[in-house]
């Protein structure tokens, strides 16, 4: 975690930012078994990291996130 020393103010913020999510990934596995849990945290993931790309005006990772997302549809309806 740290190197002898105190977290700085944004090393905490990001330390304490994954344990968030860690938690968050944990529930939705324990809540839904493993592979509907990550499905649902990378769902959620990629939800947020869209709303960014958006914002940013990144169309490329909204699209690579629309084809993964066919993909995954695809892999799992036959």
């Amino acid at each position: 975690m740290s190197a002898g020393r105190p977290l700085t103010k944004a090393e905490r913020k990001k330390y304490n930012r994954a344990r968030h999510e860690q938690k968050i990934r944990e529930d939705l596995i324990a809540r839904h078994g493993t592979d509907l849990g990550t499905f649902y945290y990378w769902l959620r993931f990629m939800h947020i990291r869209g709303t960014q790309a958006h914002r940013g005006g990144d169309t490329d990772f909204i699209r690579d996130v629309a084809l993964a997302l066919e993909n995954v549809h695809r892999r799992h309806t036959g």
